[in-house]
């Protein structure tokens, strides 16, 4: 089996290098800024830096390049910092767009440029029209004013619009600043400061069709999504009270508004002459007088909506003061307004010159805070109450702006904690698990070279993580070398059984063999002319789909049991010097069937020893014939076993060439053409053909085996004419 190459992650960027490429792209953010200040562009130029540190060092120094440039932005234009997001976000972009081959090519970052533009400018309009108060406004304003002005889009339509107008004229000058810039950079650099998350999804595409079915998701994902769902529910939680603690902030800064005002305009109503006030009106001087100071009350602040004195009675509210508006006229004095449902529950009180606590009311004339404050006569009686009336739809408004901005930080702080939590996690844990996994996933037991270079691999990994990680790699590589130890004892101990199983084979053999005085060496010459076949066959490609490393193993180490059975033949018919009756012969012939009964009861015995089956075969079958005429089982063709027509060709071969009692040995040319003949009656023609093909290997096996059996050389008969017995 040949070792598939591991392909192991590099070291990562260090955190030197993060922060080199960091301030370079810092500097360029910021000199792209100071441009745009210096010739009055309406533009930002401020994402040159963001881009091409994202597209060389990868996402993570590019959402720290974001990040940073609108932190120092906001020292001097404090909205800024609010769109830091979207500067992170091109990093974000830019380093996915890197990974798809976008900066690759001369022209190819230009087709970048509607991305970002789009992008950008959709959520820099959403941003700035929320924390405007929901209204035009910002560094694309005028942007934004011409499409209102020229076009039938709203406003809203209108600011969105005019953001990606802008930002594509933007990203224009920025990306192709950024591309030039890239090219400056060597492509040494830039492999230096590949940044792991890449590295990790170039091996892991490499190693994609060694993934397991079993895995769903992988542990970087887990992990992210674990800090996304922790990052958004505490998020969630600290927005909601943000938002609440804002909302009871304001409303009780409102309050503080209303009370403030309305003890001022009670201060200068003149509560003894508030009955004079309702019946004469402005026709008196100091009636006027009053409205003048109330006037400059209400418009103190625009939070203040409606400003009003009314002398609370039983048929109603009789007005004393109620200023003008731009939108709704006030009443006249003495005019009486009826008691609204709503305001029916604080009669009583105010009938009887009480104080009511604040009321938030939702009705005609829009959501409004309502503060009241009595005014008193020189006696300490009630002549009438000032209102004052805060809308609190600029708190809706405050809350959308508020709301925006806090998203916009939290994103802002999400991102960059997300990004730096998933390179320490990438770096910590899924490299130093992943690099263990490659090692074990390619480890090979193939010879002790490659079992070497597989542990040399793991003890290089030299995993320093200082924590449970490095507990696990400690433990791995410990594990792995007594592993290799205990392989090595097994193969050895192994190698010595199949030795020790191998002689014990050929001892059996050789004690059958014994019995029979006319056979000497047969199984084993029969043993190495079976491998000398097999070996040609496959050499020659016949039976390829049988002829496998197992088969090979299995027929060669089971040749020598062939003759198994001879073990039941009495000696009087195996070594009876003339020719067999049909009785004794029928008794020579049975040990094919008593041979393979034997193997079969060890094979029950040892179920798992693969090569007893090919040995049962062996025995059985090995003097069926090509055409049907053998025994004992008469059958033909590809019905018998491949093993025992292999061992049909080995066995009549050296019963030809071999001296027996009743016979003088053939020459070797004889004897290979009675095979030849032979072929396709008796063998199998392919079996036959690549024993004849394999002459000069039989004729040195014989002439070896004829130096220890037949030392003076005796005669060999010729002509055949010698009777066979068997």
């Amino acid at each position: 089996m040949k070792e598939k190459k591991q392909t192991i992650p590099k070291k990562g960027v260090s955190t030197g290098r993060i922060v080199f490429m960091s301030m370079i792209g810092i500097v360029l953010n910021l000199a792209g800024v100071h441009l745009a200040a210096k010739f009055d562009l309406p533009l930002y130029l401020d994402t040159v830096g963001t881009i091409l540190t994202a597209v060389v060092g990868g996402s993570l120094p590019g959402i720290i390049v974001g990040f940073i440039t609108n932190l120092i932005k906001g020292f001097v234009f404090p909205e800024e910092v609010y769109f830091g997001v979207l500067n992170m976000l091109v990093a974000l972009m830019a380093s996915y767009l890197a990974k798809k081959g976008m900066f690759r090519k001369a022209f190819k970052p230009l087709l970048t440029i509607p991305v970002f533009a789009l992008v950008t400018g959709l959520l820099s309009a959403m941003l700035a029209w929320f924390m405007n108060g929901c209204k035009m406004g910002l560094v694309a304003q005028d942007f934004a004013r011409f499409f209102y002005d020229h076009t039938q889009l709203n406003e809203f339509t209108s600011q969105i619009a005019g953001e990606i107008s802008l930002e594509f004229i933007d990203k224009s000058i920025t990306v192709t600043l950024a591309a030039l810039l890239l090219l400056l950079v060597p492509k040494s650099m830039r492999s230096r400061f590949k940044p792991d998350a890449e590295e990790e999804e170039h091996v892991a595409t490499e190693r994609k069709e060694e993934k397991t079915k079993c895995r769903l998701i992988s542990l970087r994902t887990k992990i992210l999504l674990i800090l996304i769902a922790a990052s958004l529910l505490i998020a969630g939680a600290s927005t909601v009270i943000s938002f609440m603690l804002f909302k009871q902030s304001t409303q009780e800064e409102h309050v503080k508004l209303a009370n403030g005002v309305t003890e001022l305009a009670a201060s200068v109503i003149d509560g003894n002459r508030v009955n004079e006030f309702i019946e004469s009106g402005d026709s008196l001087k100091e009636y006027r007088d009053i409205e003048k100071m109330l006037y400059k009350l209400k418009n103190s602040s625009p939070d203040i909506q409606y400003l009003y004195a009314y002398k609370i009675q039983q048929d109603g509210c009789h007005v004393v003061f109620d200023l003008d508006t731009e939108d709704l006229p006030g009443e006249d004095p003495g005019t009486v307004i009826q008691f609204d449902e709503t305001f029916l529950p604080y009669v009583p009180t105010l009938l009887q010159g009480g104080e009511i606590e604040p009321i938030v009311s939702d009705d005609a004339y829009g959501w409004l805070l309502t503060v009241y404050k009595p005014v008193y006569d020189s006696r300490g009686n009630c002549q009438c109450y000032v209102a004052a009336d805060i809308s609190m739809d600029l708190l809706s408004k405050y809350g959308f702006s508020f709301l925006a901005r806090l998203l916009s930080l939290f994103v802002s702080f999400f991102i960059l904690a997300l990004a730096i939590c998933v390179a320490l996690v990438n770096r910590n844990v899924i490299r130093p698990i992943n690099k263990m996994a490659y090692c074990a996933g390619a480890f090979a037991y193939n010879d002790d070279a490659s079992t070497a270079e597989n542990v040399k691999r793991i003890n290089e990994l030299n995993i320093r993580t200082g924590d449970e990680i490095e507990n696990l790699y400690n433990a791995f590589a410990s594990t792995t070398q007594q592993s290799v130890q205990y392989v090595e004892e097994i193969e050895h101990q192994t190698e010595t059984i199949s030795q020790m199983q191998n002689g014990l084979i050929m001892v059996l053999a050789d004690i059958v063999e014994s019995r029979d005085k006319c056979t000497g060496d047969h199984v084993r010459k029969t043993a190495a002319y079976v491998r000398i076949i097999i070996e040609k066959m496959k050499e020659m490609g016949m039976y390829a789909n049988q002829l496998t490393d197992k088969f090979i193993q299995d027929v060669i180490h089971s040749a020598p049991l062939h003759d198994i059975g001879k073990i039941h033949v009495p000696d009087n018919i195996l070594n009876k010097p003339g020719k067999l009756t049909e009785m004794e012969f029928a008794i020579m012939k049975a040990h094919t069937t008593v041979g393979s009964r034997i193997i079969q009861e060890a094979i029950d015995m040892v179920p798992e020893s693969g090569y007893l089956e090919e040995a049962k075969n062996l025995a059985e079958y090995h003097h069926e014939k090509w055409d049907g005429n053998g025994y004992p089982h008469g059958i033909e063709g590809e019905e018998i076993p491949l093993s025992a027509r292999i061992m049909a060709v080995a066995d009549v071969f050296d019963a030809l060439v071999s001296r027996r009692s009743y016979k003088k040995p053939f020459s070797f040319e004889k004897a290979m053409s009675i095979i030849q003949e032979d072929a396709g009656t008796h063998f199998d023609p392919l079996v036959a053909q690549a024993f004849i093909a394999s002459k000069e290997e039989v004729k040195k096996v014989m002439d070896e085996f004829d130096k220890i059996s037949n030392p003076y050389g005796e005669e060999v008969d010729i002509d055949g004419s010698s009777d066979q017995k068997r």
